[in-house]
């Protein structure tokens, strides 16, 4: 196949790439924007290279005629998240989407491949708009953790290295590598859950401080100055103890005192 053809063929993959890519960035830095809990950490995208595809083609027994239509993973991207939870959250997220169209799913987290390889794989259908009209394409999403990503770089070296032919003593190696990385993201899963609830708690902690203050504003215009002092001066004794409970407490109290007053925040 001449040089010439094979750059139309992979032009649109090259496309599609770069369209996901932005778009799965643009969801990353939204998110952040917002203060909200992003579980994607990074994104990543490549089209695969005219050596690899040669390969894979001879591997697999697949014409090259027929390639486009049997390779899923001509333009694959990658996103990498940081807890297990996270890869399931994004991949619910890509099935929502309406601008592709997920047709094959492979869940190698809950059940890895013999070598310890672990990821999530998504086929999609996605359009992209060229010179001469739409054209359809099958694109790979791999969604993995920071760990699986590690052990799967490593494990690509490696067959590279030894052309796919990696001695038994390192597949053993890798073998042992991965069951720890599964121990490690079900540490870092645990981690997550003490780190939600520590968000929770902050956010909490922001809506109440949040309301005493306004009501303790409006005190000032409702209540004697001595006694909206009292109060304020109270609270910055209380929020300086970090104490939620205390806080809740005061903000119930401050509630009953308002209420007298006919100062409570208007929510």
């Amino acid at each position: 196949m001449e040089i010439q053809l094979w750059r139309e063929i992979l032009e649109p993959y090259s496309l599609a790439v770069d369209e996901l890519v932005t778009k799965f960035t643009h969801i990353q830095k939204s998110l952040r924007k917002q203060d909200d809990y992003c579980p994607i950490e990074l994104v990543t995208g490549r089209v695969k290279t005219i050596a690899s595809i040669v390969e894979k083609c001879s591997r697999k027994k697949i014409p090259l005629e027929r390639m486009e239509e049997e390779m899923a993973d001509i333009a694959g991207v990658r996103l990498i998240c940081q807890f297990v939870e996270d890869c399931y959250v994004v991949a619910d997220m890509i099935k929502r989407r309406e601008d592709m169209t997920v047709v094959e799913e492979s869940d190698y987290i809950a059940e890895p491949k013999s070598s310890g390889y672990r990821s999530y794989h998504m086929k999609v259908r996605y359009t992209v708009q060229m010179v001469d009209g739409p054209k359809t394409l099958n694109a790979e999403i791999q969604i993995r953790t920071l760990g699986m990503n590690c052990w799967s770089t490593i494990e690509h070296s490696l067959q590279y290295k030894y052309r796919g032919n990696i001695p038994e003593e390192l597949k053993d190696r890798l073998q042992v590598v991965a069951d720890e990385m599964i121990n490690t993201d079900r540490e870092l899963s645990e981690i997550r859950d003490e780190i939600t609830a520590a968000r929770e708690q902050r956010f909490e902690e922001e809506r109440i401080v949040n309301d005493i203050l306004l009501t303790i504003q409006n005190l000032y215009r409702f209540a004697s100055h001595r006694e909206a002092v009292r109060i304020q001066e109270e609270f910055f004794r209380i929020y300086e103890e970090k104490d939620i409970e205390k806080l809740r407490h005061f903000a119930t109290e401050l509630d009953i005192i308002a209420e007298g007053y006919r100062a409570q925040t208007l929510v």
